[in-house]
């Protein structure tokens, strides 16, 4: 077992070096691994969250806030991560394990460790929503990434499938011969111009030198002869959570919305499943109000359990558009009536402040987790005086499960020196704790303020696209200049939110100056997003600012390939088999084959299940055909397979049955001892058996010897 010793010198030099992002506990021996740590650094913990490298470039040897203080020495950042300096406590507090943080230590120390690319392309489909033939619809996106360790070198980008000429690259920031650095990624734009009405499908492939050498992603979309609605929703599922027996949860809403170009009607709202009773709908959305093509309307769901554990169902909406009918899950549990709230952030950092200054201010975010409506009785500060809530009325009203509340703190230190207290906010049920601090000095300091005080919403989404950027300014009203020591995105949907702007980690930023910081949306996955813009100062001062957004997912339509497409049986009565497959990202729902001709189903055990059945994705199955002529010459038929959205596939048959041969003449046994079909007596057989007998005695006679 072996330690690390730092001496109190040493520990305020690292303390000093704010937005250090590795450290290590004392504790057992490890041999580290610099290529690992080098994929943990330049990605984040494996459990998801913050790159070192968004703090400190992707490469440690630069030096940013002395990153290199922590080669091979990662004790000596422990205490940095523990007193939260740069914000580094929020984001990995309890994230990494001891022989992560030996590795990235490692890694700081050589930072030349050579390792491989290893590429991700997300998100695995791009659906795009109804479009006229001829018109090009607007362009979808998906990103590369290179989650590996060396450079990625793209080699191609292109589209293959059956509808490639469908789809068409439309730009993007990753090219052929490009390189992507490890924890960099770059973009490809798909457009969709249809050539043929119905459903069209194919794929994106990027050939690259990384893992597997190829990685792709399923292209679908729908192309209409005439203007048609396409539907989308905000969630393909709700979870509800731990709701209080007979309590009504707080709704949830979906939103639907219609990107096609004709009116979008509702024929049904039907709530199944397990247990459809525990679910009641309410909201705009309704079979009597047609929805405008670009308009939306919110459907909320409401759930009350009657008894504890699991339940679930789901809701079906029916309606006219070109991709079908969209089902979303629904879930929850039912449990026990509980109070619970969280804080956020769980610590404020303020920095040093000039005494007499005006009063520095920063916001926590208290959340209802519980399943109950929640009522905060008491907030207030344990703690040095410094410290206090804003005047006025903060989280006064009772709080839904789910809904939040902001408390605004004021810091105005009236002495030099270090200060320290806890916000503790009491409620029905107990006490969530903020640890606040801060410092007073008389010299000149930098006064960090941020434009934007409260949570950063991008609204609703298309997956797959991006929200107008949303511009925050981080201004500097102080006497001295400021340096940023850690900006990042951090949270449970970090991937989702892209950062940019004139701000960025170890900038200075001059008194009275200024800089900006863009926030971008791109959701991968439908459904409610969130992170936190994580900012930190080398004065010690740190905001962290929510961040929100709601991705939604156009309804996939169906894709069900068919092999052969046609198929002439000639002469030939024996059976064939079709393959039907599904190429899409959702379930074909096949509800009927009508056959037309001398055609018909074959029962067959190893073939497609009765209709009606469910075709997975990425399933296929064979519907086995027979040809049964009544007559001969040539016949044409088909086989119709619809949806039950009404969708349908064709696969055309022909056949060429033979003229049936002229069956013989019965045999006869007249005037020829079975040996001749001749009737009457003219038969010259007879002759001709007459004359070999008179030869056959006037032999005999001639050889009386003979036998």
């Amino acid at each position: 077992m072996r330690g690390f010793r730092l001496n109190q010198s040493g520990l305020r030099h690292y303390m000093r070096g704010a937005g250090l992002c590795a450290l290590l506990a004392m504790g057992q021996a490890h041999a580290a691994d610099a290529l690992r740590g080098k994929t943990l650094y330049l990605n984040g913990p494996t459990g998801g969250g913050t790159a070192c490298a968004r703090c400190h470039t992707a490469n440690p040897a630069t030096n940013v806030s002395r990153i290199l203080s922590a080669a091979n020495n990662p004790a000596a950042i422990s205490a940095a991560i523990a007193a939260n300096k740069g914000g580094m406590g929020n984001i990995y507090a309890g994230k990494f394990v001891d022989a992560d943080l030996a590795d990235i230590a490692a890694f700081i120390g050589n930072p030349g460790v050579t390792g491989a690319p290893a590429a991700s392309l997300t998100p695995s489909s791009l659906a795009f929503s109804g479009t006229l033939l001829g018109q090009t619809g607007s362009a979808l996106a998906a990103t590369l990434a290179n989650t590996g360790t060396s450079a990625l070198t793209i080699d191609t980008i292109g589209v293959t499938g059956a509808a490639a000429a469908d789809f068409s690259i439309a730009g993007g920031t990753c090219a052929p011969g490009g390189a992507v650095a490890a924890g960099a990624n770059c973009t490809v734009l798909v457009s969709f111009k249809p050539s043929v009405a119905g459903a069209r499908s194919a794929t994106l492939a990027v050939a690259h030198n990384g893992t597997g050498g190829t990685s792709s992603v399923a292209l679908s979309g729908t192309a209409s002869a005439s203007p048609q609605a396409t539907i989308g929703v905000s969630a393909t599922s709700i979870d509800f959570g731990a709701l209080a027996i007979n309590a009504p949860s707080a709704p949830q809403s979906i939103t639907i919305n219609n990107s096609g170009q004709s009116p979008l009607t509702f024929s049904a709202l039907t709530l199944g499943g397990a247990n459809p009773a525990i679910f009641s709908l309410g909201g705009a959305c309704a079979v009597s109000k047609p929805l405008a093509a670009g308009a939306s309307c919110a459907l909320t769901v409401v759930a009350q359990p009657t008894a504890g554990g699991a339940f679930a169902g789901n809701l079906t909406v029916a309606s006219n558009a070109a991709n079908g009918n969209v089902t979303i899950g629904l879930a929850g549990s039912g449990a026990s009536a509980t109070a619970a709230a969280s804080a956020t952030p769980s610590a404020l950092a303020f920095g040093s402040q000039t005494i007499g200054s005006a009063a520095g201010t920063q916001s926590v975010t208290l959340a209802n987790t519980g399943n109950v409506s929640l009522a905060f009785s008491s907030i207030a500060f344990n703690g040095a005086a410094a410290f206090s809530v804003a005047p006025g009325t903060h989280c006064g009203a009772p709080l839904a499960p789910g809904a939040t509340c902001s408390v605004p703190v004021l810091f105005a230190p009236s002495a030099a020196g270090s200060f320290a207290a806890t916000l503790v906010a009491s409620f029905n049920g107990g006490a969530v704790q903020v640890a606040v601090s801060g410092a007073g000095t008389t010299a000149a300091v930098a006064t960090p303020t941020l434009s934007d005080t409260g949570p950063v919403g991008f609204g609703e989404i298309q997956v797959g696209k991006s929200a107008a950027p949303h511009t925050t300014v981080l201004r500097n009203p102080g006497t001295a200049a400021l340096k940023i020591a850690t900006l990042a995105i951090d949270g449970a949907n970090g991937g989702d939110f892209v950062l940019g702007g004139t701000c960025a980690a170890d900038a200075t930023v001059s008194p009275a100056g200024s800089c900006t910081i863009e926030t971008t949306f791109k959701p991968g996955a439908p459904g409610a997003r969130s992170a936190r813009l994580l900012l930190a100062t080398d004065g010690g001062t740190q905001f962290a600012l929510p961040l929100a957004g709601t991705g939604t997912a156009v309804a996939a339509a169906p894709s069900l390939t068919l092999t052969p497409q046609s198929f002439d049986f000639g002469a030939s009565t024996a059976n064939k088999r079709f393959t039907l497959g599904n190429a899409g990202t959702a379930a074909i729902n096949l509800a009927s084959a009508t056959f037309s001709g001398p055609f018909a189903r074959v029962p067959d055990a190893s073939g497609c299940a009765a209709l009606p059945f469910a075709l997975q994705p990425g399933a296929s199955c064979d519907l086995v055909v027979a040809y049964t002529p009544a007559a001969s010459g040539a016949s044409s038929g088909s086989v119709v397979l619809r949806t039950d959205t009404g969708a349908s596939w064709t696969i055309a048959l022909a056949g060429q049955a033979a003229a049936t041969p002229a069956a013989p003449a019965p045999a006869q046994n007249q005037g020829g001892g079975g040996c001749s079909s001749v009737r009457g007596g003219s038969d010259p057989m007879l002759a001709l058996l007459a004359l070999m007998a008179a030869a056959v005695l006037l032999w005999r006679r001639r050889n009386p010897a003979q036998p």
